[in-house]
């Protein structure tokens, strides 16, 4: 699908037929998961992953700006909510409120030193003040808990005032999970097509320009970097509440190097999509080819090799090309039948 037509939406352009195939096929992945041979928790992870990746990507794929520490934010947000459950209050909607806010003011403060970076420079800082966050998780034992993290964190109900949905099992924290994607997909995607969302890839076109047009370039960087950061500490929130704990691992430069490659295998830099189709191609082939192999990784890291040398749009990109070519063949089969019309 063309950038273009990704694009075309209706309902005030908060909905889109994409959306639309993407919300039937995850709201109704715990009804046939198992009977492809693959289990229930696994829809939950693929899930919250998505999420983080969407909203990794916002960064990466809408405003061009590279971050190898977003693993730190995720974190960020497991460790908000289990803090929030155990010293302030046991609810769930205060946890991942805490969550998303104790990731957006953490992200919103590193982006005042980084924004005006970019480049290999942004990169860099990116990771440096990644690992500073989990260095600080992995020694502050008395609130971290250290190298053995947060544990008996609950899954707590999900309380709408006159009636409450208990989610402590897999199948009702998959539901819950798929309705926060539902809304963080929707509100990502108006964002990314809204006057905001063209600036931001203006800015990843040509920064400079967009300074000379008058465009406070720093702001815009600043407030993609607290969003994605924001998302970042809702999908962490939620992975807490799905593995009862939270670990300092996640914010370890590979968790961090994890979703890079979602985003990148599946095509972020090209489609709003790509990242959701890279978080689905990891996680299974983390499952099929964690079946036959311990180094999974290796034959997942060289599929990321040949991805780069000869696809760096991703998955995305392929299914762009395959449908401008069907589009090319439907033109010139017009044009070759215009002849006999007329005859």
């Amino acid at each position: 699908m063309t950038p273009a037509a990704e694009s075309r939406g209706f309902a005030g352009g908060w909905l889109s037929l994409p959306m639309l195939a993407a919300f039937a096929l995850f709201g109704t992945l715990p009804l046939w998961i198992e009977r492809v041979g693959l289990y229930r928790y696994l829809g939950v992870e693929i899930l919250i992953w998505c999420i983080f990746a969407l909203g990794f990507n916002l960064l990466l794929g809408y405003t061009g700006l590279p971050s190898f520490g977003h693993g730190a934010y995720f974190g960020i947000g497991a460790y908000a909510i289990g803090l929030t459950q155990f010293h302030l209050v046991a609810n769930l909607w205060v946890g991942l409120l805490a969550a998303t806010l104790a990731a957006a003011a953490v992200g919103g403060g590193v982006a005042l030193f980084i924004s005006h970076r970019r480049g290999i420079y942004f990169a860099l800082m990116t990771i440096a003040f990644g690992q500073m966050f989990f260095f600080i998780a992995s020694k502050w034992t008395s609130v971290t808990g250290g190298e053995d993290g947060l544990l008996n964190i609950q899954r707590l109900p999900a309380d709408l005032g006159l009636v409450a949905f208990d989610l402590t099992s897999n199948l009702a924290l998959s539901y819950f999970v798929f309705a926060t994607f539902v809304g963080v997909t929707a509100l990502l995607w108006r964002l990314v097509h809204s006057p905001f969302g063209k600036v931001l890839r203006a800015i990843k076109q040509n920064e400079t320009r967009m300074a000379y047009l008058g465009y406070r370039v720093f702001v815009y960087k600043w407030a993609s970097f607290t969003l994605s950061c924001a998302v970042a500490g809702l999908a962490g929130g939620l992975f807490a509440m799905a593995q009862n704990g939270a670990y300092v691992q996640v914010m370890s430069l590979q968790w961090s190097g994890v979703v890079v490659l979602m985003a990148l295998v599946g095509g972020g830099l090209v489609s709003f999509w790509g990242p959701v189709v890279g978080t689905v191609i990891y996680f299974v082939a983390r499952d099929l080819l964690g079946a036959y192999t311990e180094s999974w990784l290796l034959w997942f890291g060289l599929m990321f090799m040949l991805v780069v040398m000869f696809k760096p749009e991703g998955v995305a990109g392929l299914g762009q090309d395959a449908v401008a070519r069907l589009g090319a063949r439907r033109r010139a089969r017009a044009i070759a039948l215009q002849p006999a019309a007329g005859e």
